[in-house]
């Protein structure tokens, strides 16, 4: 992404991007939080909301693994745009299918929207937020990733408001949608022009063959695929603790108390989101490979603590301990993706798709792992990634120095 801009339109630039992410983190967590009463609205089982959660964990994919042909095509502004507009329309879909017509098939559906439209978002305004970061020369991504965490705290809080008010998925959903669209709308004016997106009728640009053949470029790179792993690894870790964690508490470990798993699932979210917060300095101080390479170990320590502690405190600092160790991995494969601006979008959306197809698609299969290894015994296959992620970890190395990374050697 080749882009000038003033210290106000960067200033601007950035909050728009901190709110994009907040925004996304907020929609993801207002389906999350409805899951239950969407399930008993539809009469289905455990297996037909596994069908209907895989169907998501597709699109989004899908989403993901075509954004770099959509930003080729319209840039990262105006997809953006499109891409926020099928998001939202998908959480009303999902209201709509709920408790409207009562149907699966069409909360199905809006969840196909609702994954594909926040799948293509991801990849764009994590382009944005590394274009941002070479401007301002410092580490930041950690910072907006931070900020998608808040926004699933917020959204998660306001799940419980509308729960507790009575509230339908529909009308919850809805108000969301219209809330999350108005406020990207608003956001995305203040994003700067980019290559792609001309402000002349007749200003010069690159044909669109030629742009996409520079988005695609990336799938030969082999440096695109030790990303992967280290994002794979790592998103592996943060998606498999979202669904699984809680329920390793209380069934893994025999806890008869609900509560303290969902408290256990908080510990780690705190924790990551508190070193997503201040990760940037250290990783200015230390570089890239070295601190992946620390929180690597810290993650494999924090999963054998999970796994096998004997006692709640313990299951608890295992918890943070892998909150922790999980939490910059994933943004900072994706700066390390986009070290050259000319093929960041590409190149960020290759490494998303391998981290991605990780976040979705393996904690679905970690279950059916589980039904017949067990919960905990399944976690190794996460330590393990965990591991790999680490030894790859030399592949996020700067391609430019565009700020200290003598540790990096």
């Amino acid at each position: 992404m080749n882009v000038t801009v003033t210290h106000s339109q960067l200033v601007r630039w950035r909050t728009a991007i901190f709110a994009i992410f907040l925004l996304s983190g907020l929609g993801v967590a207002s389906w999350a939080a409805r899951v239950p009463a969407i399930k008993d609205a539809l009469d289905i089982n455990r297996e037909g909301l596994g069908l209907l959660l895989l169907l998501g964990g597709i699109a989004s994919i899908l989403g993901i693994s075509t954004s770099s042909v959509i930003m080729a095509r319209f840039g990262t502004r105006r997809g953006m745009l499109g891409t926020l507009t099928v998001f939202c329309a998908g959480l009303a879909l999902i209201g709509i299918g709920t408790d409207i017509v009562h149907q699966p098939w069409l909360v199905g559906l809006g969840l196909a929207f609702w994954g594909f439209g926040g799948g293509s978002t991801d990849v764009m305004m994590n382009v944005e937020a590394t274009a941002i970061e070479q401007q301002m020369g410092r580490t930041i991504l950690p910072l907006f990733h931070a900020f998608f965490s808040f926004g699933t705290v917020i959204g998660a809080g306001l799940g419980i408001v509308a729960i507790t008010l009575g509230l339908t998925p529909f009308d919850h959903l809805l108000i969301v949608a219209i809330g999350v669209l108005v406020l990207c709308f608003v956001a995305i004016a203040n994003i700067p022009v980019t290559e792609g997106e001309e402000v002349e009728p007749d200003a010069p640009k690159a044909p669109f063959r030629e742009r996409l053949h520079v988005a695609l470029s990336a799938w030969r790179e082999p440096r695109t695929y030790a990303i992967g792993v280290i994002m794979l690894g790592m998103a592996f870790a943060e998606g498999s603790a979202n669904d699984w964690l809680a329920l390793g508490i209380v069934e893994g470990h025999g806890v008869d108390n609900a509560a303290l798993g969902a408290a256990g699932l908080t510990v780690f979210s705190v924790s990551m989101t508190v070193v997503r917060v201040f990760g940037g300095p250290l990783v200015d101080r230390f570089g890239r490979v070295f601190v992946l390479r620390v929180l690597s170990a810290t993650a494999v320590a924090g999963l054998l603590l999970f796994i096998l502690g004997p006692t709640v405190p313990l299951l608890f600092v295992g918890a943070a301990l892998w909150g922790i160790g999980a939490s910059l991995g994933f943004p900072l494969g994706m700066s390390a993706a986009a070290d050259d601006p000319a093929k960041a979008a590409g190149r960020v959306a290759a490494a998303a798709t391998m981290g991605y197809v990780a976040f979705l698609a393996g904690p679905p299969l970690l279950g059916y792992v589980s039904e017949h290894i067990g919960l905990l015994n399944t976690l190794y296959i996460i330590v393990a990634l965990i591991v790999a992620s680490g030894f790859a970890s030399g592949a996020a190395k700067p391609l430019a120095p565009t700020y200290d990374t003598a540790k990096d050697a």
